[in-house]
């Protein structure tokens, strides 16, 4: 029996009464039988054989299951026959190696990490208050210049002036002065040197944290971050393809 290479399951019936097959059908025209009961004939002959295919293929499915079966079943065999020999041999080669590179295999204490500073950054109002609002700022009030910026420019609510800005529903809101206007010299996120970006990433997600962010956001944004500084443009001595990087990145938290 031949061996069938496609699935007859996968075969539909062709419309035997279309005129693609007349020739098929003339044959089998006579005083009783017209057109339409030639295609139906040569309907009924297709359905048989393809019934036929249809238990061919199961039976070649079935075999070949157990084929497979088997040759896994002798495989089997042979390397459990194989395994008490084999692990001697890892055994003996392991100790070669031991002896070999000895100083590879000292255990190594485990040391204390470094941990980080739990104290409190000072960052800018301005920041905060987008930061509250869930609105997009700049990464820049994150970095040591704009920490430091922040430090320098820190005003007491005594000192602080108030301004007026649009509340909800048209009302008047008084805030600080300092939280209403941004820092002078912000960089964009997509021109911030490498170097400082990846130093404002930590502050800001303890910002995200201290600020009552859910953790699911301050996850994804973490997750973000670390797959940007993961990518291989990251460490490119190519300027277009960092600077493609950090705008991608800025566009994606503006979004």
């Amino acid at each position: 029996m031949n061996r069938l290479v496609t699935d007859p399951n996968l075969e539909q019936c062709p419309n035997f009464s279309s005129a693609v097959f007349q020739a098929c059908r003339t044959p089998l025209l006579n005083h009783t039988t017209d057109d339409a009961q030639a295609a139906d004939t040569l309907r009924d002959f297709w359905l048989a054989t393809n019934t036929a295919l249809k238990v061919q293929w199961q039976v070649q499915l079935d075999v070949d299951a157990l084929e497979a079966a088997d040759q896994q079943r002798l495989l089997d065999e042979a390397t459990n026959q194989r395994l008490p020999t084999q692990k001697a041999q890892d055994a003996i080669l392991a100790e070669e190696d031991r002896k070999k590179n000895c100083i590879h295999l000292i255990p190594i204490p485990d040391r204390l990490h470094p941990k980080w500073a739990t104290d409190e950054v000072l960052v800018a109002d301005f920041a905060l208050r987008k930061l509250d609002k869930a609105q997009f700022v700049e990464l820049y009030y994150w970095t040591n210049k704009g920490l430091a910026n922040a430090k320098t420019n820190y005003c007491t609510s005594d000192d602080d002036s108030m301004v007026a800005t649009a509340g909800v529903n048209g009302s008047t809101t008084w805030i600080s002065a300092s939280a209403a206007r941004p820092a002078a010299g912000v960089i964009p996120d997509h021109l911030l040197p490498p170097l400082d970006f990846s130093r404002a990433v930590p502050h800001f997600i303890a910002s995200l944290e201290q600020h009552g962010w859910p953790n699911t956001r301050i996850i994804m944004l973490a997750n973000f971050f670390s797959a940007l500084m993961l990518h291989k443009y990251w460490t490119s001595d190519n300027v277009l393809e960092m600077c493609a990087l950090l705008t991608y990145q800025e566009q994606q938290c503006q979004a």
